[in-house]
């Protein structure tokens, strides 16, 4: 069974019985549904079903030569909310089945950002048709927590705040000019990352690492779509799961200049989450292409 089901309130579920129970439920009474001709006599679908506030399963797989549904995997999915990035998105399919991972360059983060493709139907949809040439998109990401921490806020003021927010502008700025080759942008981030690791390595012996460091995004263990993430808390809302009843905690965060949703089940989170502190936690990056 995927590990991040409890992150959607389905931490109860245990053996392949219960799961197959679960799948049938999708299957039989899903909300949304989308058909792809792919050729060669195979028709794939994606099922979709809600339990709960933007949250749910997908049951994705292939109608037989009988008409009958044919489920090859499933995954929890917790839709995001608002556009994430705007940078171009490259898909590529995964080897051992028909599911997506998306790859963004955004210069926020500094790193590329790889998700796994919630839509994966629209998609395929959009490649047949011969959409995708050409076309503008965007990105809306949010992710998956199985492990996260309530962290207290670093004390500024709206000065600082406004002092950061012009740094981060300045830093993007030549992190783009950098790609585009330019040289003394290339210096001036050289520069800065030294100025960087001497006031850290200044502080270091006297304060906590989480009184210097204000929010961080990074690759996260072996699977290329997890990541140790540090943010501050936009928006908390509360939401439960309608098939078992468990309390899930839906989190907006701030993170590295990019805004993006979590959801956790409340009995994974150690702490209280409210808006102004941060979010500290691991978490399965997911993505929708809107097209």
């Amino acid at each position: 069974m995927h590990s991040y089901f409890r992150a959607v309130g389905f931490s109860g579920i245990r053996g392949k019985r219960e799961m197959d129970r679960l799948i049938r439920e999708v299957v039989t009474s899903c909300d949304e549904k989308i058909v792809v001709d792919e050729g060669d006599n195979r028709l794939f679908a994606e099922l979709s079903r809600d339990f709960g506030y933007d949250t749910g399963i997908t049951v994705c797989g292939a109608y037989d030569e009988n008409d009958e549904f044919q489920a090859e995997y499933c995954f929890p999915f917790f839709r995001g909310t608002g556009i994430t990035s705007g940078e171009d998105v490259v898909v590529e399919r995964h080897a051992e089945k028909e599911s997506f991972a998306g790859a963004c360059d955004d210069v926020r983060i500094g790193v590329t950002l790889i998700f796994y493709l919630q839509n994966a139907g629209e998609y395929l949809d959009a490649k047949y048709k011969g959409a995708l040439d050409g076309s503008r998109t965007t990105l809306t990401l949010s992710g998956l927590s199985v492990e996260g921490k309530v962290l207290l806020p670093v004390q500024k003021d709206l000065k600082q705040a406004e002092k950061e927010q012009q740094s981060v502008k300045k830093r993007c700025q030549l992190i783009h000019e950098a790609r585009q080759g330019n040289e003394e942008a290339m210096e001036s981030l050289t520069m800065e990352d030294m100025d960087t690791y001497s006031m850290i390595s200044r502080r270091i012996s006297k304060e906590d690492v989480f009184s210097i460091v204000e929010s961080y995004f990074m690759p996260y263990g072996m699977e290329c779509d997890r990541y140790n993430v540090l943010g501050e808390i936009l928006e908390v809302t509360e939401a439960r799961n309608t098939w078992t009843g468990e309390m899930l905690y839906q989190l907006t965060i701030l993170c590295n200049d990019m805004q993006f949703d979590v959801c956790i089940n409340q009995k994974d989170l150690m702490g209280v989450p409210q808006e102004g502190r941060r979010f500290k936690g691991i978490i399965w990056l997911q993505g929708a292409i809107n097209f």
